[in-house]
């Protein structure tokens, strides 16, 4: 698995614990920075994350900031980017299941590292529902929200 991980000034620190975390998982990463805690702006991050997703350089992509909202917001706006806010372990694994998010966005302020990585983990090994037999609502309600994108 490869991933994209990015963060504003706000999320640095946890985003280099969760990238060193990843490494010693064996998960090859794209850094696409910031790289230290002078201020930044986050939607130019949450732009490279979403466009290694959408060009195929990485399998999903992960996103921090002091909410986790706006850059969420912000990777959203690419085509074809499902980025869901997740700073607990159930939004983390329903929004993998249910809508099948390609990107996670964590919010610094709001999410130490230890759940971090629990939050992470879940976005990395929950499976869609919308493979199965029973989740087709799932896949429909995902198919409509690519739909609308597509207006």
């Amino acid at each position: 698995m490869k991933i994209a991980i990015g963060s504003d000034h706000a999320g640095y620190e946890l985003k280099e614990k969760i990238k060193q975390y990843l490494i010693e998982n064996n998960i090859e990463i794209i850094d696409v920075g910031t790289n230290s805690t002078e201020s930044v702006d986050y939607p130019d991050f949450a732009y490279d994350v979403a466009k290694n997703v959408i060009d195929g350089n990485v399998d999903k992509g992960i996103l921090i900031c002091t909410t986790g909202i706006g850059i969420g917001i912000a990777a959203n706006k690419v085509k074809g980017i499902r980025c869901g806010t997740c700073n607990d372990l159930v939004s983390a694994e329903m929004a993998r299941k249910d809508n099948d998010i390609n990107v996670v966005a964590i919010g610094s302020r709001f999410v130490d590292y230890e759940l971090a990585e629990k939050i992470v983990d879940k976005f990395i090994n929950t499976q869609f529902l919308g493979n199965e037999i029973s989740g087709e609502r799932h896949k429909r309600r995902v198919n409509k929200i690519t739909e609308i994108e597509n207006m």
